[in-house]
């Protein structure tokens, strides 16, 4: 049985497949076909590409205007609009305009006035769905797949290899993980969490034979000012950014399933943690006070 760890650069991000098979022949079949998913997916719903079908469809966003799509952006829609619901409006796959007031590459955050302008622009309670066509009743509107198609991505790349035979291995986009089966010997593979504030630290290792992985944290993208931390991940309804958790990891059946409950509960707050108990869902949260919770077992150590 042969191991293969292919990486490429994807989504902005690192990204890599790792892989046990028969013979070379088949890792590189199933990295390929794995990749190329990644790939295509990233070139539909990009915002950066002209020709990206989310570019489309923004397009017709801007006029107010109504456009048809296909199956898959469809149940893109409908998995984000049972987001929204669920999490009392904070999962909004229109507030991606909020960039124009937030730029994480300077040193202090916008004025009110800058959220304020686009707030009336954010609402995805406007947008229907009916007849394969999507309908734009607020002119100045856009969508952003950024908070799903990276874990859409992995999922579907992850079933891609399944298609072709694969047994053993998982799909890693800069850490958002889908498992497409144990490691060779039946052991499951082990994802270390890491620690948000602590460099070189994990508070948690937890084992996956199946299912997928994926965590949000303030860590990433951010501005520390007069001592606050305004981090990547922005409330729709206020414009301003969460507060009260530094990183929330959850273990689901699906990729797309574990980041959209992560981004929500990151969302609440300090409520987040116990509203995902509620839900009975797996999951691990570092409060911006450095408190470790979750479901799984704790265990905070450093590593080389």
């Amino acid at each position: 049985m042969l191991t293969l760890h292919h990486t490429f650069f994807s989504m902005g991000s690192d990204c890599s497949i790792h892989l046990c098979a028969d013979s070379k022949a088949a890792c590189d079949k199933f990295a390929e076909a794995a990749e190329a998913e990644v790939v295509r997916i990233e070139n539909r719903y990009s915002r950066y590409r002209a020709d990206s079908e989310l570019s489309r469809i923004n397009a017709a966003a801007a006029c107010g205007d109504s456009i048809r799509i296909d199956e898959e952006t469809s149940s893109l829609v409908a998995y984000a609009k049972a987001c929204f619901v669920k999490s009392d409006g904070a999962f909004d796959i229109t507030s991606g305009i909020l960039r124009a007031a937030w730029d994480f590459s300077t040193s202090m955050p916008p004025n009110q006035a800058a959220i304020d302008a686009l707030l009336p622009r954010i609402g995805l309670d406007s947008i229907t769905v009916s007849d394969g066509c999507l309908h734009f009743s607020r002119p100045g509107q856009e969508l952003d797949f950024g908070g799903l198609a990276k874990e859409f991505a992995a999922d579907r790349a992850a079933e891609a290899c399944a298609a072709l035979g694969a047994q053993h291995g998982f799909v890693d986009l800069a850490g958002d993980i889908r498992v497409i089966g144990p490691q060779a010997d039946g052991r499951p593979w082990i994802v270390g969490i890491r620690h948000p504030r602590a460099a070189g630290t994990v508070i948690a290792e937890v084992a996956l034979t199946s299912g997928a992985l994926a965590t949000s944290g303030d860590y990433e993208r951010y501005i520390d000012y007069e001592g606050r931390r305004y981090c990547h991940i922005l409330d729709p309804r206020s414009g301003w950014p969460v507060q009260g958790l530094s990183s929330v990891t959850v273990i689901a059946d699906r990729c797309m399933v574990a980041g959209s409950l992560t981004t929500i509960a990151m969302l609440k707050g300090r409520e987040g943690p116990s509203w995902l108990g509620q839900l009975g869902i797996r999951h691990i949260a570092v409060t911006d006070e450095g408190k470790v919770c979750g479901t799984e077992p704790i265990e905070v150590r450093r590593y080389s």
